[in-house]
């Protein structure tokens, strides 16, 4: 061959290179400029649904106001929103989905605590950031490099309502009641341990299956106890049975539950025999705003636990995205240098080194004519 026809060989090849990676190049270019997808777990179904649900709203919310002012970088957000049901099989099927097939770079979620620690394993090992706006158990602060959440440990909640329930209410003889699962464990260890502490005494330690229908067994046990006050810890279902039947049972001391006491629905249902219970809640500074756009999105004023941190966690996912993209590890990076102000769920948002929220604050919810406000 010769130099002439070998230098039209290389020219040719070259040319071929060139039109190859244009090619590639344009065939990508609708990907960078297309939707951003997040995922999204929490409960549609099942007895937290009325909490998922609002959540959801919350969350729709967010995205809307996001798109509207232009988006991400130009990029509409998209949310895949699937129902954890509050259990750890139907969480890491959908955890699964998000990964493998949708491959998010971050999801939302879970709600409940049983929800986001079936999947953390998996999100850790397939470097997927996790952010949940409402799993408190304490176990997930070590869950991982990139799991976070915008919602606090109940190593707070659990302290807090062991501290007033002593201190404050004066109850030194405590019966608690549990569902067995992820969250309740979680808080009924930490208070526990608390009021003992404090010199109170558990006069009673009973739980439950998820699901159970009928307490009292584990009532009858309390009632003989003789308690001063019932811990219950429970989602709204086994809540709304617990205490219509510990009232049937002449229990008439006070009852008090955890966040997840926060469903208007409880309330609703059990009528009377919820007068005068109590439970605690995080203390969200919900802006006028915020609650008005709530209204319009869900027919009613009902803002649920974790409805806010949904709204903030969008939002936040949304800012660091804008400064990173979407790849990943720089979102898990930049997360933890993150400090997010101006939100719904609290006046300053930022992560410790294991990702949880720094610091909280918590009101104490009590319940009078079917409904409940802030303790004064």
């Amino acid at each position: 061959m010769s130099k002439t026809a070998k230098v039209i060989v290389w020219i040719v090849v070259i040319l071929l290179v060139i039109w190859v990676l244009s090619s590639l190049t344009g065939t990508s270019k609708p990907t960078s400029t297309g939707p951003i997808e997040i995922g999204w777990i929490a409960p549609l179904t099942g007895d937290a649904a009325n909490i998922g649900q609002n959540e959801q709203a919350a969350t729709q919310l967010a995205v809307d106001e996001i798109n509207k002012a232009g988006g991400v970088n130009g990029r509409q957000i998209q949310v895949i929103y699937e129902d954890g049901q509050c259990t750890g099989t139907p969480a890491s099927n959908a955890a699964n989905k998000l990964i493998n097939i949708d491959k998010v770079p971050a999801i939302l979620g879970g709600a409940c605590s049983g929800e986001t620690m079936a999947f953390t394993a998996a999100a850790e090992q397939s470097k997927t950031v996790v952010l949940s706006p409402c799993s408190s158990n304490p176990a997930i602060t070590n869950a991982g490099d990139y799991i976070f959440r915008d919602y606090p440990s109940d190593s707070y909640q659990g302290s807090n309502a062991a501290n007033y329930i002593f201190n404050t209410l004066g109850k030194k003889k405590v019966a608690v009641l549990y569902v067995q699962g992820d969250y309740e464990e979680g808080i009924k260890t930490v208070f526990v341990d608390n009021f003992q502490k404090l010199g109170g005494t558990i006069v009673a330690d009973e739980s439950a299956a998820p699901a159970t229908t009928d307490f009292r067994s584990q009532l009858t046990k309390i009632k003989a106890a003789k308690p001063d006050l019932v811990y219950f810890l429970s989602y709204t279902n086994e809540a709304t049975l617990g205490i219509k039947q510990a009232r049937e049972l002449r229990i008439n001391v006070p009852f008090f539950g955890g966040d997840s006491w926060d469903d208007a629905k409880l309330w609703s249902a059990v009528g009377s025999a919820g007068e005068g219970s109590m439970y605690t809640v995080v203390s969200t500074p919900l802006t006028d705003a915020f609650k008005a756009a709530m209204e319009a999105k869900t027919g009613n004023n009902s803002i649920t636990v974790c409805s806010a941190e949904a709204y903030d966690g969008i939002k936040i996912l949304a800012q660091v995205i804008s400064k990173v993209g979407t790849d990943p590890t720089a979102i898990k990076n930049e997360l933890y240098k993150t400090v997010y102000t101006g939100g719904v769920s609290a006046s300053s948002i930022s992560f410790d080194s294991n990702g949880d929220l720094v610091g909280a604050a918590y009101n104490i919810m009590v319940v009078h004519k079917g409904a409940a406000s802030v303790s004064k």
